[in-house]
């Protein structure tokens, strides 16, 4: 069946790896993206040539405006959304709490957690039968620094991604009557470009061989476990938290 699915920070990593997967199913994709609008088209592209329908939508998850337009144009292009996965998210330089600005902090919080809460919002609204939507599943990514913590690193981002998690078991609860599943996937050391960002570009290949697997995940993998609880093979999946790390 042709679901119709909508991706924040889909123009890259683990979000563009889960929209080209979805695509593979004939699926369409709105595939939101914040400033990279090449690496969006890019997505799209690849999508289409996968089988599925796409669009790019340029919107900031923290803007409560621009996150009600992205779900009018997804659904304007394409119809109900069967799909949200809540995948947006930022990380700062490594350092320990005691070293953290104000500014880094609201900018991870505003991004990781804001942003994802803004975005679940109007996933319920929309896809909830009892306003008008027809159900469907609600992907949120947090990671695996929300048990581990991250110290010396990134305990601003461990911290975003903790919400993640209660935002995950507590909303399943709310909408399950409403035929909305909600989960959520805590990836692990994972080869995307997010580490970069962070200031350590090689993290994942070094830290990886620590795993009990020995390496580093790739985003097509995580993408995958996306997909799954997008699909209904996973009908019967509802305020899980899947760890996608290695074993880590």
């Amino acid at each position: 069946m042709s679901k119709v699915i909508l991706i924040t920070g889909g123009s890259r990593g683990i979000g563009r790896a889960a929209a080209i997967q979805a695509g593979t199913r004939g699926w369409s994709v709105a595939v939101n993206y914040a400033t990279n609008a090449s690496a969006a088209h890019d997505t799209v592209a690849r999508i289409e040539s996968a089988g599925g329908k796409a669009i790019a939508i340029q919107a900031d998850v923290t803007d409560e405006s621009a996150v009600i337009a992205m779900f009018d144009a997804t659904q304007a292009a394409f119809g109900p959304i069967d799909g949200f996965v809540n995948n947006a998210g930022i990380v700062a330089p490594g350092a320990a709490l005691a070293d953290m600005d104000l500014a880094r902090l609201k900018r991870v919080f505003d991004t990781n957690v804001l942003g994802a809460y803004l975005g679940a919002r109007e996933a319920a609204r929309r896809m909830s039968v009892t306003r008008g939507g027809k159900g469907g599943s609600i992907v949120n990514l947090s990671s695996a620094a929300a048990r581990l913590g991250a110290p010396n690193e990134y305990v601003d981002y461990a911290g975003s991604k903790g919400a993640i998690d209660t935002l995950t078991i507590g909303l399943s609860k709310e909408l399950g009557p409403q035929g909305v599943r909600v989960n959520a996937i805590r990836p692990g050391l994972i080869d995307t470009e997010i580490h970069a960002s962070g200031g350590k570009p090689d993290r994942a290949a070094v830290l990886g061989v620590q795993t009990p697997l020995g390496r580093p995940g790739s985003a097509d993998e995580v993408g995958e476990a996306i997909v799954w609880l997008l699909s209904d093979a996973s009908s019967y999946v509802t305020g899980a938290i899947i760890d996608v790390t290695g074993g880590r």
